[in-house]
């Protein structure tokens, strides 16, 4: 059985596919339809996308066009990390419902819980305000799902009490080298399923010798090494690519990473970023 048909179940019991192709910087019309359609018609099951992208409807198209039926394929977006009002969130939300021209969303998640020209900034009042236009919308059931992005322990600490609904998923940076445990313990320990952008590091792992050395082992490529990684530890990945061949290789993730080379990856530190890091908009 492909890991792409394989799930978690959220809180709320609604599965989500243990995969996602991202979308993530590709741009919208021929670019973002052609890699949603080859993903799809290769058995990735979650597309990820997100109305800052500016690519939703490309995506929404090639939906539309794969001939799989909606309730099969597992669809997620989000609110633009600038808006903070309830409105505002109302607004976009009813945006990205008419680019997508999909039914219903499964997944919409705050993009962030500070404007990406201001990173860092309080938004407290402002995360609390758009969360309740998500927990509107989740109980209108357009969205089977609501979540975050990018929120730290404190951010969540702000949230948590003050939800209704508690967020589902904490989509963040995470890769071999660099893991964001304290985030994702918190997360984890109130429910929140962590899923990992940009799992590939944007390639800069992919030549560490530790990473080259494991994947020769199990006769896979460093990308697969990452993505299965993630997997291994409980969060899902969301491999982006846009050449076919690329997209095809990202799926074969069928092996498993012993339990010792674990412990090795896990260990490892990403020393071009380290405690430096800083989210970007994945």
């Amino acid at each position: 059985m492909s890991v792409l048909t394989e799930t978690y179940t959220l809180t709320n019991g609604v599965k989500i596919p243990k995969v996602a192709f991202g979308t993530w910087q590709i741009p919208n019309g021929e670019p973002a339809y052609n890699s949603v359609k080859v993903a799809l018609e290769n058995g990735y099951r979650h597309i990820d996308t997100a109305k800052a992208y500016g690519n939703e409807k490309s995506v929404g198209q090639a939906i539309r066009d794969s001939g799989i039926d909606r309730k099969d394929i597992f669809v997620t977006s989000k609110l633009p990390a600038e808006i903070k009002t309830y409105q505002g969130a109302l607004k976009a939300f009813d945006e990205t419902m008419a680019d997508l021209d999909i039914d219903y969303l499964d997944l919409y998640i705050i993009h962030a819980p500070w404007p990406w020209n201001e990173i860092g900034k309080n938004c407290d009042q402002g995360n609390l305000d758009a969360w309740r236009a998500l927990e509107e919308v989740y109980a209108s059931g357009r969205v089977r799902a609501i979540g975050v992005s990018n929120f730290a322990v404190r951010d969540l600490e702000n949230l948590l009490p003050n939800a209704k609904v508690k967020p589902m998923v904490n989509q963040i940076q995470y890769y071999i080298g660099f893991t964001e445990p304290k985030i994702t313990k918190y997360s984890e320990d109130n429910g929140l399923l962590i899923e990992a952008y940009s799992p590939l590091a944007t390639g800069r792992m992919l030549t560490n010798e530790h990473v080259v050395a494991i994947a020769k082992k199990y006769d896979v490529t460093t990308a697969q090494l990452a993505i299965r990684f993630c997997i291994e530890n409980g969060a899902l990945p969301l491999p982006k690519a846009v050449t076919p061949a690329h997209i095809i290789s990202n799926k074969e993730l069928d092996f498993t990473i012993s339990a010792e080379d674990m412990t090795v990856l896990n260990s490892l530190a990403d020393t071009t970023n380290g405690s430096n890091h800083n989210p970007t908009q994945g």
